[in-house]
């Protein structure tokens, strides 16, 4: 088993990505026939009934995961809520799934539905630096998922 320090969590819904602030969190990978992972975050109290509630409809979720370093591209992964829990103040969710594997550079991939969306020079450049920073749902990720 690897373990890996946990940077940030995003639920995809939709064409939009639902960020989770961490207090804390760590990813195993473990190395199994599977190629399971369990996630573990600690989160803020207010967001537990949000966790509650994915977990008791027991559908399977997509997340985005930044691992180890800020400049990291996020993995995506597809999971299920297996626990919630209150622990000092926080909420503990605890996540098992499987990496997707279909992971594509984004960089490569949002420049081009930027330039597939006629944008150039400045605007091109602005609009670039933004998605790259705020990550969001690309289009050829949304024609996956439906």
């Amino acid at each position: 088993m690897k373990t890996f320090k946990m940077l940030s969590l995003a639920v995809v819904d939709g064409d939009q990505l639902v960020d989770y602030p961490l207090h804390d969190g760590l990813i195993i990978n473990q190395e199994n026939s599977q190629r399971s992972w369990v996630l573990e975050m600690l989160v803020e109290q207010k967001h537990e009934a949000i966790f509650r509630e994915m977990k008791q409809n027991g559908k399977v979720y997509d997340v985005k995961v930044v691992i180890s370093y800020p400049g990291n591209e996020p993995a995506t992964f597809e999971v299920i809520i297996h626990a919630v829990k209150p622990i000092g103040g926080h909420a503990s969710v605890l996540m098992k799934g499987t990496l997707k594997r279909a992971r594509r550079k984004y960089a490569e991939t949002l420049l081009s539905e930027l330039l597939e969306d006629g944008l150039e020079g400045e605007e091109l450049l602005e609009r670039f630096e933004t998605d790259m920073r705020e990550r969001p749902v690309l289009r050829k990720d949304e024609t996956k998922s439906t």
